[in-house]
């Protein structure tokens, strides 16, 4: 089971009990600051296995009780692998997700990634990943019809809407924008 909640300048309360005791952690209605205890934030006193607090305009809490669950800061890039690429996906939603798919000796590659990351910063109602196609992370690359590095996916609703190869960033900028005003 997992919660996801966003609000903006106020916490929403929520209780998180631990199922094989009566531990809870609860976030009530405050004003910006909460404080908890260590113990309550213990992962083996609540059988918690993620929280993550952060602030960008609005608070996101996110707790777990049976699956963690890799997080994603808005205005960052995210590493992602095959384990993790799907479940962030997934739990973007209606959002835009953009995924770089690149290797760590492609010359390409690494020209366009410092722009990769300005565009991370410029849209903030984006989610970036990246996935270096490396052995590891072979299938998922297979699974996406990687044919050359760099490529770019662009998902909207967990489907892939829209595809740039090479290092073109006008033509990754116009696909994202035409993705974002679909």
């Amino acid at each position: 089971m997992a919660l996801n909640l966003c609000t903006s300048p106020k916490w929403i309360g929520t209780t998180v009990f631990d199922s094989t005791s009566s531990s809870k952690l609860s976030l009530g209605s405050s004003s910006s600051t909460a404080s908890f205890s260590s113990s309550i934030l213990n992962s083996k006193s609540v059988g918690l296995k993620s929280l993550s607090l952060r602030k960008s305009g609005s608070f996101s809490v996110r707790s777990s009780l049976e699956t963690t669950g890799p997080t994603v800061t808005v205005g960052q890039v995210t590493e992602v692998n095959k384990d993790t690429f799907w479940p962030i996906v997934n739990a973007a939603g209606d959002k835009t997700v953009v995924l770089d798919m690149y290797t760590q000796w492609c010359g390409p590659c690494k020209v366009i990634a410092p722009k990769y990351k300005e565009l991370a910063e410029k849209y903030l109602d984006v989610v970036f990943l990246k996935l270096d196609c490396n052995q590891d992370n072979k299938p998922l690359a297979k699974e996406l019809g990687i044919k050359v590095v760099p490529t770019f996916k662009i998902l909207k609703d967990s489907k892939i809407v829209k595809e740039v190869t090479g290092a073109k960033y006008d033509d990754l900028v116009f696909a994202i924008d035409t993705v974002r005003s679909s």
